[in-house]
C-alpha cells in the first residue's frame, strides 16, 4: 500500500482507506474519498501543493497534508 500523496501527476488507484476520524478525515471522506474508489492524480499547483484529482467523475483539490491521510492501492495493482 502507499498513499495518495505519493502519486505521481497521471497515475491512479484505489482508495484503500483514510486515516483519522477527525475533521479532516470526515472531510476527505464527505468529498468522495472512501474506501474502493478510483482516483486519479491529474495535476499540481507550481509549488506541488494542492494536488489535483479525478474522483467519481470531478475534479477535486486537497492539500498534500491531506492526501497524506488516504492510504491507496496504485493502479498497477489494481
Amino acid at each position: 500500500m502507499s498513499l495518495l500523496s505519493d502519486l505521481k501527476i497521471g497515475q491512479g488507484g484505489r482508495v484503500q482507506k483514510v486515516h483519522g476520524v477527525d475533521e479532516v478525515g470526515m472531510r476527505l471522506m464527505e468529498m468522495g474519498l472512501t474506501p474502493g474508489v478510483d482516483v486519479t492524480v491529474l495535476g499540481a499547483a507550481p509549488l506541488g501543493d494542492p494536488l489535483e484529482l479525478r474522483v467519481r467523475g470531478y475534479r477535486l483539490s486537497i492539500r498534500i497534508s491531506e492526501a497524506q491521510r488516504v492510504e491507496i492501492e496504485p493502479a498497477d495493482a489494481v
